[in-house]
This record gives structure tokens, sequence and C-alpha cells, in this order.
């Protein structure tokens, strides 16, 4: 799959609502830090259920698959109280993470309104933001919680989201690390963006192939492995009025 910087001026200039996945959207997948949740939630379903953490582990991804998220699996075929789930899979290490002036800087010249938008929790992405230094670009974070814990890529979750932030799609792009999170944004209208590690041709290892299936999809119109870099050319493109 190609990793180019495509600024299509068109598809930009008139975005005023710049929607962004968290992890490994907005700092580098290769850090450890997803490792450490999807370990963290594998532990949790293990001794919740009883389970060998092979078990838990199969039915984490499973429910992953069939939900959304595992959590959402556990609460409707276990009655699972999501919120120490959710303090326990997000109790991580975030030493790794660093500073990333580059991408405040990015977002700081950008016009519009930002938000993030998380299938985690909002205690998790202040974190992340805080060690990332980029908390002060966005207006707002939607996480699982204020999704009534319906997860993307769940339609039903896109358009609770929009109209909750009174976002108009067509007037709106969306950066995601998962291709098919970026399914349904496409169809309502968004602009999307993969967002992808540098040089990958393959899925990361912490994550299920399938996971990144539909990567070459009609709904892809945007990929890139430099977000900060990407940020600077569209702001570049609209500042120069489109042309």
């Amino acid at each position: 799959m190609p990793h180019a910087i495509d600024t299509a001026p068109a598809r930009f200039a008139d975005v005023d609502t710049w929607v962004f996945d968290l992890d490994n959207t907005l700092y580098p997948p290769g850090l450890d830090l997803w490792r450490q949740i999807d370990m963290r939630m594998r532990s949790y379903i293990a001794d919740y259920l009883g389970l060998s953490l092979d078990d838990a582990f199969a039915l984490q991804k499973g429910y992953y698959r069939k939900y959304g998220t595992s959590l959402r699996g556990l609460m409707i075929e276990h009655g699972m109280d999501p919120d120490p789930f959710l303090a326990n899979a997000h109790n991580i290490d975030l030493s790794e993470l660093s500073p990333a002036p580059e991408l405040g800087a990015a977002l700081g010249v950008l016009p519009g309104r930002k938000l993030v938008y998380t299938n985690g929790s909002r205690a998790h992405a202040a974190a992340i933001l805080d060690k990332l230094g980029i908390s002060d670009h966005f207006a707002d974070v939607h996480d699982i919680v204020a999704s009534e814990f319906h997860p993307k890529p769940q339609e039903t979750a896109y358009r609770h989201f929009l109209g909750l932030y009174g976002v108009e799609p067509t007037r709106a792009a969306m950066f995601e690390d998962l291709a098919r999170n970026l399914e349904v944004p496409h169809a309502l209208g968004m602009r999307t963006v993969l967002v992808v590690p540098p040089g990958l041709a393959v899925s990361p290892a912490d994550r299920e192939a399938w996971e990144h299936d539909g990567r070459d999809g009609q709904h892809i119109q945007h990929v890139t492995d430099d977000l900060p870099a990407f940020l600077r050319a569209v702001h570049g493109v609209i500042g120069r009025g489109g042309r």
C-alpha cells in the first residue's frame, strides 16, 4: 500500500472539524502502549471469568471482532461493569511516550475545531495527550462512555458523535489507524485519512491481521505515515486558498 502524502486541496479546503483517533494514531504504533493494554485486558478477563490466559485471549479477540470492542461483548454476554475494566486496561506505563512538539505545532496552525474520538476512556486519552503535550489543541475528547458503549465501527456510534458535537460530516476529516473504522465516516461524507507506521507493509505484531482489512478500499481517501507532515501539507494548501 502506498504511504504517500496526498494533500488533494479540494478535499480539505472547507473542513472545519478535524477528528482524530487516539491509540496508534496520535502516537507511533511501534511503542509498547497497545500491547500493554491488550495484555491487561486479557488478564482481567481471565480473572473475571476464571479462564486460562489463552482462553481469555480467544474470547477477548472474538468479542472484539463481533462487537467492536471486547468490553462491549463482555457487557452484553456477561454483564460486566465497564468502569473497573477500563481503569485496569488503561493503567499502563507511559514512560516510552515522549512529547510531540512537531505534532503540536501542526495541530496549532490547523484551522477549525479538533476532537479526539476514541474507543478508550477519557482518563486514558487525557494521560496520553498530556504526555504528548498536545492537550490544549483539542476542544474535547469523545470516549466510549460518551458513546454509551457503542464503539467504532458501529454506525450508531458515529451518528451519535456527529450529533453530539454538531459536526457536519461533509465539512469534517477523520484520522484513524484502522481502515475498518473509516468505512462509515466515508459513507457519511467525511474525508478519511489512514495513519500507518513508517514503511509498514504488514500488520503490526500486536494486531490481528483482520483488523487491517480494507486498507486498499475506496473508503480510504488518503494515507500517511507521517501525521505532522501531512497536517502541515494540508495547512499549506489551505493557506494558499486551496490552489
